[in-house]
């Protein structure tokens, strides 16, 4: 093995979307966006469909192809961008749900798609997608003469349970939507665990699918190792890497290892990322390269063929909190040259 080894396990993604569907008395569907958060949404689909998911979410139209191919026309896809121009033919051809976003988007599916199933997507106050408060006042009688399937919109904050923002955001919610006899989605993951209030007709857990937080009882989806290319022994007083930002201050014993920024590894982890043998922690010294890494070995009682940086000592979210980042953007910076093992009943 001359690349990292990259394991994901589809039975902990269902196992996942169970314990979320349980906390809750409504549908439950998923998010399989940016290729299954990384993990690769052919495969997360057909476990999750094969466990009873008939709905899935995606960013963008042409993310469906490969999902519609492997699982045909039962499952709904819908399509959190919307319409945008360009896409009919796929939303025509796909059969695919568009979450539309704007005034202009509903004109352009009832005039492009006249009938086509469609929902629609509202601002309660993120200001990111969706109609706002008055433009959907002005609108809504027309579109919801149309039938659409869902109405639903997107929580700022709801990994932060007790941020004013939650409650702010379901009360624009039920002002914008109570009474209109249209199924309603306001929660994701963070949604889901702020209670009832939050699930109304559909749940849309994404990241917590994927063994992430802010779901902290999710079983662990992958792991992740890389080989050992070379050990060697370097002086107290050496450098090691680009730059030379890591000066040895004892004797020390160097693995450089197969993987860097070009596998998702990024440069921010410089000197900060631990990789473990076992249970016993390794410290990455000097920079993230393209290629490779170099991890100080030292204390080791044997040589490493392979260290760990997704294990059981250390989860996504703890590597993405060296990063200063979130676990989102661990799992989908996850690059194309892992040697992929796919685990599933």
């Amino acid at each position: 093995m001359s690349t990292g080894r990259l394991t994901i396990n589809l039975d902990a993604v269902v196992a996942n979307w169970r314990a979320l569907d349980a906390m809750t008395n409504c549908k439950t569907a998923a998010v399989i966006k940016a290729d299954g958060y990384g993990l690769g949404s052919v495969n997360v689909a057909k476990a999750l469909f094969k466990a009873g998911v008939r709905q899935f979410f995606i960013a963008v139209a042409e993310e469906a192809a490969p999902i519609r191919a492997e699982l045909g026309p039962r499952p709904e896809i819908n399509v959190f961008s919307g319409h945008m121009k360009g896409d009919t033919e796929a939303i025509r051809a796909l059969n695919l749900t568009p979450m539309l976003n704007s005034v202009e988007q509903l004109t352009h599916h009832f005039e492009t798609l006249p009938g086509h199933p469609f929902g629609i997507q509202l601002d309660t106050g993120m200001n990111r997608l969706g109609m706002e408060m008055q433009e959907w006042a002005a609108i809504a009688g027309l579109a919801l003469d149309q039938n659409p399937t869902l109405v639903m919109s997107h929580l700022a904050c709801a990994d932060e349970p007790d941020h004013p923002m939650n409650p702010y955001q379901l009360a624009n919610f039920r002002t914008m939507t109570d009474g209109i006899g249209v199924p309603r989605s306001l929660a994701a993951t963070g949604g889901i665990l702020l209670g009832p209030d939050y699930h109304f007709d559909l749940t849309r857990p994404g990241i917590g699918l994927y063994g992430c937080d802010p779901f902290t009882d999710a079983n662990p989806v992958i792991a992740l190792e890389f080989p050992v290319i070379q050990i060697r022994d370097v002086a107290a007083g050496e450098v090691v890497g680009y730059g030379n930002t890591w000066q040895a201050e004892r004797d020390s014993r160097i693995a450089t290892i197969s993987g860097g920024y070009a596998d998702g590894i990024i440069r921010h982890l410089s000197d900060k990322a631990i990789f473990y043998h076992g249970a016993t922690p390794c410290k990455l010294v000097g920079r993230v390269s393209m290629d490779l890494m170099t991890v100080d070995v030292t204390d080791l009682a044997e040589v490493p063929k392979a260290l760990s940086l997704v294990c059981a000592e250390q989860s996504v979210d703890d590597i993405a909190r060296r990063a200063g980042t979130i676990g989102y953007e661990v799992l989908t910076q996850l690059g194309a040259r892992y040697n992929r093992r796919i685990y599933s009943k």
